[in-house]
C-alpha cells in the first residue's frame, strides 16, 4: 500500500471521486492533488528547494495523471519529469495514466515511459485499486 499517492486531474470532481475511492478502499495513507501538470512538477521542485540536497525521504510513491489538462497536459508533465532529473531524485515514484481516452496510440506511446506502470480508463474504482496492489 502506498504511503502517499498524487492525483492530477483538471477536474474537481474527478479528484474528488479518486480522492473518496483511495480513502474508503485504503489503498494509501495519504492523497494530495495538482490541477495540471505544471502544479504537480512545481510540488515536486519546492520538495528538492526544502531539501537542499538532502535525500528526501517522502514523496508520492505512486501518481495517478490524466492526459488532457489545461497549462500542461500529461504528456508535457510525463516529457519534464523523465528528462529533466525528477526521475532519479524520485526514483521510487511510478505513474498510472488515468484518462477518459482510449485511444490505442496513446496506450502505446505510454509504454515509452519507465516509470508508466499502467494505463487505466476513468473512472477509478476499488476493483482497479486492487489490481494495482499486485504490480506496485
Amino acid at each position: 500500500m502506498p504511503d502517499l499517492i498524487l492525483c492530477v486531474d483538471d477536474d474537481p470532481i474527478t479528484l474528488m471521486l479518486c480522492k473518496m475511492v483511495i480513502s474508503k478502499s485504503g489503498f494509501a495513507k495519504e492523497i494530495i492533488t495538482a490541477q495540471n501538470g505544471e502544479e504537480a512538477l512545481n510540488y515536486f521542485d519546492d520538495l528538492k528547494l526544502n531539501n537542499l540536497g538532502a535525500e528526501i525521504k517522502r514523496y508520492p510513491e505512486l501518481i495517478l495523471l490524466d492526459l488532457n489538462m489545461p497549462v500542461m497536459g500529461g504528456w508535457e508533465f510525463l516529457d519534464h519529469f523523465s528528462k529533466n532529473g525528477y526521475a532519479s531524485v524520485f526514483n521510487e515514484c511510478k505513474v498510472i495514466v488515468l484518462s477518459s481516452t482510449i485511444d490505442p496510440d496513446d496506450i502505446t506511446k505510454s509504454k515509452t515511459y519507465p516509470m508508466v506502470l499502467n494505463f487505466l480508463s476513468k473512472p477509478i474504482t476499488k476493483e482497479m485499486l486492487e489490481d494495482l496492489k499486485n504490480i506496485i
